[in-house]
């Protein structure tokens, strides 16, 4: 009986189920997870029937004739990654399902070259893949200095510091992988502490637009990413191999990176670099060889709806500075400025003795991020630096073995930024940031400290936003608060107290009287307000307008305020003034493009007026136990800079282009009506390429740099020699003659195991070995540029 009644409900049940009537309907509608707009022909599937259907341009789609119940649907897009949905049909059903649209990320690794720009409407060009690749054996200003309207400040060949419209130094941030680069870029000759070949792509935004990044980047920012890694299994890799003939060595750098479908990834990158001393075109340069040691590691996961990355490098630096321009008194220094060649010329070496430079930097960083619907992105980082250097002048006795400056920076900072872009036509980003450094000047130097022990707070906001008006128009505007704190304690000679008038002045800052030495403690607060507005206009496919205005304040760095002392390295007392203030700059910037493919061009013009400039320059002599070194002092003053940069190329076939770039700017103290000291030479650089794919993807470049002579310069100064027991004119500013050099490039590219992964490169720069000197080299005082450098470059990809 049992069994009957089990049939029986059995048999009912199944009717029951064939009978049941699948009339449900599911609408759905697909749109984008990032700013919620519909997703139009994405393609949706039912798992396991023979159901398929496609969204309309309203993303909206639907499925009749379902059965209740519980079905998988596959939705798919162009642009975006598959997914996967359950959903449960009980009668008719509504479903909205977000993609994880990527066409950001596919743009990111796609743009390496110039198209992609930081902001809308400030001057901005960005450095080729290629061109950093043949410059992989040198520093980062000698690649920047390929972009219109970038020079450099050179103390000799190996330290280089950018100069972007004539500024540099703390005028100019460098975003090293999303980190602000905190390595003393006050000094002239401190180079930045980075390598180029951990960056793939780099950026120069020209003037303060990228407010984001800081409001005191009067000159510019330098900005330098590694290209972001798909999400894909693969492993794959690059090495480079350089040898030079001048220095008579070479570099080698290698990357290795690791990715999964799940998106994390692994990235390991390392390089070497020995150059022994180089050459003029007559003699050689005794001591100014490098030895250069880095390696960087990478560990993340990048997602469309969030992520992280740890990342870390680690700098290390030992440079010669030129036996010959370690002088000891002022009569050394004019007869160097008057003799052609260096008093000193010893053998070739590769070994880096006194003077030299020893610089560490570790920068670590930790950042993550995550996606809101209908929001936008919300960025948390934290990263860390800490860069120590020595300063190693000659000494003798017990002391030989000693630096002359030993000086720890100490950086934490922790920022956010919320980016809101979920509307098309409006983007904001918003962002804070919290920075703590500390600086420690060792006393065991037996040195009066040049720079003081010191602890700087900053706290900083910012709001920018980009409106686009129509197809035509695109609006950007921003504002940034930025407060700085600095506390330091501070040694003074009382003569020099004294001497300043800090005794009238800063009376209240004493907290120690030692009789010869007072003990102060400074302690200055700076509030300063950046601000920045502008548009881009396209007249159509191929022509273009930027225009930008931006109001930025600086306060002025610990060397600044705090210098008072011999600086060893750069062979002259410096003193800073502790009445300065912030400097703020106003400029106006304009540029009209033109991106057509057989020909194109840019003129960019600019205009910036800075209040309270705070200005360097020699102004005398003071004598030492040491004995009569010439004195830079800083003051403040208010200048204009206005300059023009100009950029033609033209594709003359397919094979065929050349390139044609020009820069001028003129700095004037408008306070005196003179010229500023270290504005950059006009200049002019022209080159000639062929390009030939069927020829292993030959390439020839012929290249020229013409380099007009600065005829505007601030008077020279009367100093005592005492040589001759009179004043004399020490001829420390007159600018060097015009020059013209050219180099030469060729590479080509084999297949080993994958097509062209072997690509051999030769460039020979200063083709003709011109014998030159240029105005912004430091050492343009004792001896001549480089000479013909002739470089070999091998790249393996794996």
């Amino acid at each position: 009986m049992r069994l009957f009644l089990i049939l029986v409900l059995t048999s009912l049940y199944g009717n029951f189920s064939i009978s049941q009537e699948c009339d449900a309907i599911l609408l759905g509608q697909v749109v984008d997870f990032h700013d919620n707009t519909a997703l139009e022909n994405a393609t949706i599937s039912v798992t396991g029937k023979d159901l398929q259907t496609t969204s309309d341009q309203d993303g909206k789609f639907n499925f009749t004739t379902l059965c209740d119940g519980v079905i998988e649907l596959e939705i798919s897009h162009p642009d975006c990654k598959s997914q996967f949905v359950t959903i449960t049909i009980d009668g008719d059903t509504y479903q909205k399902i977000s993609l994880e649209h990527h066409l950001e990320e596919l743009d990111e690794v796609k743009v390496v070259g110039g198209t992609q720009k930081t902001t809308n409407s400030s001057q901005e060009e960005t450095l080729e893949l290629k061109q950093l690749e043949q410059y992989s054996g040198n520093s980062l200003g000698d690649a920047l200095k390929t972009i219109t309207g970038v020079s450099s400040l050179n103390t000799g060949a190996n330290i280089v510091k950018p100069v972007i419209q004539g500024l540099n130094g703390s005028r100019v941030l460098i975003l090293n992988n999303n980190v602000r680069m905190q390595d003393m870029e006050w000094g002239e000759e401190h180079a930045p502490n980075v390598d180029i070949n951990a960056n793939q792509k780099i950026s120069v935004i020209k003037g303060a637009a990228a407010l984001e990044y800081g409001g005191d980047a009067i000159g510019g920012v330098i900005v330098l990413d590694p290209l972001p890694i798909a999400r894909s299994d693969s492993l794959f890799g690059k090495t480079q191999m350089n040898l030079f003939s001048n220095g008579r060595g070479g570099n080698i750098t290698s990357t290795l990176t690791k990715s999964f479908d799940s998106g994390l990834y692994m990235k390991l990158q390392g390089s070497l670099k020995r150059l022994g001393d180089l050459e003029t075109p007559d003699y050689l340069l005794s001591n100014t060889g490098i030895q250069e040691n880095s390696i960087s590691v990478n560990l993340g996961k990048r997602d469309f709806l969030q992520g992280w990355e740890a990342y870390y490098s680690f700098f290390d630096s030992d440079i010669g500075i030129l036996r010959a321009s370690h002088i000891g008194n002022v009569d050394d220094l004019i007869t160097a400025i008057n003799s052609q060649q260096p008093n000193i010329i010893n053998d070739f070496s590769y070994n880096i003795i006194r003077p030299n430079q020893e610089v560490t930097h570790h920068l670590a960083k930790l950042n993550y991020y995550r996606r809101f619907k209908g929001t936008g992105k919300l960025d948390l980082q934290y990263d860390f630096q800490s860069n120590r250097r020595f300063e190693f002048d000659i000494r003798v006795g017990d002391d030989a073995e000693k630096p002359s400056l030993d000086l720890q920076l100490t950086t934490h900072t922790l920022s956010s930024t919320l980016q809101i872009d979920s509307q098309n036509d409006l983007e904001i980003k918003l962002g804070v940031l919290g920075r703590y450094q500390s600086n420690f000047a060792d006393p065991a130097t037996g040195v009066r400290r040049l720079i003081p022990d010191y602890d700087k707070y900053d706290v900083g906001g910012f709001a920018i936003c980009e409106y686009k008006l129509g197809t035509r128009w695109n609006l950007d505007m921003g504002v940034r608060y930025d407060f700085t704190r600095l506390d330091a304690k501070k040694f003074y000679r009382t003569t020099r107290w004294e001497e300043r008038n800090y005794d009238q002045d800063f009376s209240d800052l004493v907290i120690d009287d030692l009789g010869t030495q007072l003990l102060v403690n400074p302690v200055f607060d700076y509030h300063n307000v950046s601000a920045m507005a502008g548009f881009r206009y396209e007249f159509n496919t191929q022509e273009l307008l930027r225009f930008n205005y931006a109001f930025a304040r600086r306060a002025p760095n610990p060397s600044e305020l705090f210098s008072d002392g011999l600086h060893h390295s750069a062979a002259r007392i410096e003193l800073g003034d502790l009445r300065i203030k912030s400097e703020g700059s106003s400029k106006v910037s304009a540029s009209y493009e033109r991106n057509a493919l057989n020909w194109g061009f840019t003129i960019a013009p600019y205009f910036n007026a800075i209040k309270d400039f705070i200005l360097l320059e020699p102004n005398g002599v003071e004598f030492t136990i040491r004995g009569a070194f010439p004195v830079w002092a800083y003051r403040q003053t208010n200048v204009q800079l206005v300059g023009v940069d100009l950029s033609v190329y033209n594709n003359w076939t397919q094979k065929i282009r050349s390139d044609h770039r020009f820069s001028w700017v003129r700095g004037t103290d408008t306070s005196s009506d003179l010229p500023l000291i270290n504005i950059p030479a006009a200049n002019m650089s022209n080159s000639l390429s062929y390009s030939n794919e069927a020829l292993h993807g030959l390439t020839i470049s012929l290249e020229s740099q013409y380099v007009f002579e600065q005829q505007r310069f601030p008077p020279n100064i009367m100093v005592f020699s005492p040589q001759a027991a009179q004043e004399v004119v020490l001829d420390i500013n007159t600018p060097p003659p015009a020059y013209h050099l050219l180099a030469l490039d060729i590479a080509t590219a084999f297949s080993l195991k994958n097509k062209h992964d072997l690509t051999v490169g030769l460039r020979a720069t200063n083709l003709l070995n011109t014998q030159y000197r240029d105005y912004l080299n430091r050492l343009r005082y004792f001896v001549d540029d480089l000479g013909r450098n002739i470089s070999l470059r091998l790249i393996y990809n794996y």
